[in-house]
């Protein structure tokens, strides 16, 4: 099988179900930024196979995490009235229960937080808060798709944990490296 099709050659693609939409269109957007925030997550765990030591809970969190949101582009690349949306694995709330057991278990490893840091610190750190801005813009790609078509809800909700989880991460991530936070300093620029 051929990498290239030739049939987006003319600015459309195919959902899951044999429509065809512009490249342009709301849902394409929605799960392109889902796309590369997976791959943002991915150059977070290439850091983190990097860092001295590697952090192996770290890495299979981000690597369930990464599987997840195939099953979640999926979900928006298939009309909620597809025939074939029965083959799919819709994202729920039992996936949002999980994540915020995920969030609660990193917040534990991070101090207390106080307010807005300064993204950055190790670079695996420094993706996730990459990752996190990316989750946040698919977010709200989403949120616009909603307002055109119908959509699984939880797909918006599970983004919005997403986003929270990856900043816990990288919090943790720092603090095991034993890197401090830069804490926002309001108007003490000069």
């Amino acid at each position: 099988m051929k990498l290239y099709t030739r049939t987006g050659d003319q600015g459309t693609t195919g959902l899951y179900g044999a429509d065809r939409v512009s490249k342009g269109h709301a849902r394409v957007e929605a799960y392109g930024t889902v796309d590369e925030l997976n791959s943002v997550l991915g150059l977070a765990r290439a850091h983190n196979g990097h860092s001295e030591p590697p952090n192996a809970v770290l890495d299979a969190d981000l690597e369930y995490l990464q599987n997840a949101l195939f099953d979640l582009g999926a979900d928006l690349a298939t009309r909620q009235e597809s025939p074939y949306a029965k083959n799919l694995s819709r994202i729920d709330a039992e996936d949002v229960s999980f994540l915020e057991a995920m969030i609660d278990r990193y917040q534990d490893q991070a101090p207390p937080f106080t307010g807005f840091v300064h993204p950055g610190g190790t670079p695996t750190a420094a993706a996730l808060h990459v990752a996190r801005t990316v989750a946040r813009r698919a977010e709200r790609e989403v949120i616009r798709l909603a307002q055109e078509e119908a959509i699984n809800p939880q797909v918006q909700v599970y983004l919005n944990r997403v986003s929270d989880l990856l900043f816990v991460m990288a919090r943790a991530a720092n603090q095991a490296a034993g890197i401090s936070e830069q804490a926002w300093t309001v108007k003490k620029r000069r």
